[in-house]
């Protein structure tokens, strides 16, 4: 969701944002070039490549930092943003210096970005789905007796934007939920459990992520259209704080204070979920978590979970499946 406001940033740092897209590409090809010849048996070779990835996963990120820090003003996303990068440099480095389980997190990433890229940059897709969220939101909305007009946008074309009066607010494509629903899918995909506790898995994962998602949206327009955190403190949170004109606090209150704060939680019971049902993530979590602390960690042991324990392990399947290692 996003309100018609948000200022452009200074000329180097959009010079920067300009290069997303085609990092996001190199990003996605680079990963799967590393899985198909890891696939091929060549793991030296492999893991070359893969570091790689991550060195240009780490600039992609950078160059994504401006628009989430200064257009859109989210700390939570400016900085998830910037943290990446140094986190991208480190997963590339122990890659490259040997440690060769990497793998199965770089797997993941590689799946995440091919569930993400490619669908938003093929336009067909992209205005399928952000059409497809933009009218469930207007039934959302109509459902609890909010009517502003539902129209199609100018610069798009997309029915896709929420009119109160004068205040307009619009669905795009970080509003369809596909990016959680890649973080999931690529956990999942790079995960060593059989092919159905999988499919099952991803399922519960994106039906969750999609309700919640909806119900998001139709918080967001209904308390920017009808400025219901117009008060002086959260007012001068948005203004003197984060930077946002005063007519747009409630958006900024509503999407980016409170939204996105609660989404990290969400994030949090979705990934309890998935693991009931596949267990074998931790290994892939327990991965990410080294790269942040150089420390090792089994968190199925520590959780005391494996596949057995799994709601959709088969009766009397009690033996543990190991971690893949690249």
């Amino acid at each position: 969701m996003r309100a018609r406001y948000l200022p452009s940033v200074s000329s180097p740092l959009a010079s920067l944002t300009a290069l997303s897209d085609a990092l996001a590409w190199v990003v996605v090809l680079a990963f799967l070039a590393g899985i198909a010849i890891d696939v091929l048996g060549r793991r030296e070779r492999a893991r070359l490549v893969t570091a790689g990835a991550w060195i240009v996963f780490a600039a992609f990120w950078l160059s994504v930092f401006p628009h989430f820090a200064f257009e859109v003003r989210s700390l939570v996303e400016g900085l998830g943003s910037l943290l990446a990068v140094p986190l991208s440099l480190s997963a590339g480095y122990l890659l490259a210096r040997g440690r060769g389980s990497l793998m199965t997190l770089s797997r993941a990433v590689g799946f995440m970005a091919l569930l993400y890229y490619p669908p938003r940059a093929i336009p067909v897709v992209r205005e399928f789905l952000i059409e497809t969220v933009a009218a469930q939101t207007d039934w959302g909305l109509a459902t609890l007796g909010y009517h502003p007009a539902f129209v199609t946008a100018p610069d798009t074309g997309y029915l896709n934007t929420f009119v109160f009066g004068d205040f307009s607010t619009y669905i795009v494509w970080a509003c369809t939920g596909m990016g959680s629903i890649a973080i999931f899918g690529g956990l999942i995909a790079a995960a060593n459990a059989d092919l159905g506790r999988k499919l099952r898995a991803f399922g519960l994962a994106v039906g969750v992520i999609w309700v919640l998602n909806l119900l998001r949206n139709v918080f967001v327009a209904a308390a920017a259209g009808h400025s219901w955190f117009d008060h002086p403190a959260t007012t001068w949170l948005a203004t003197d704080v984060a930077g946002v004109p005063t007519e747009h606090t409630s958006f900024w209150i509503a999407h980016t204070a409170i939204s996105q704060s609660l989404s990290v939680l969400a994030l949090v019971g979705i990934t309890l979920l998935v693991v009931r049902r596949v267990p074998e993530v931790l290994s892939v979590l327990s991965e990410a978590l080294y790269v942040a602390t150089r420390t090792e960690y089994d968190l199925q042991a520590m959780l005391d979970v494996d596949a057995s324990t799994s709601t959709d392990a088969p009766v009397g399947d009690g033996e543990r499946e190991d971690p893949a290692r690249g």
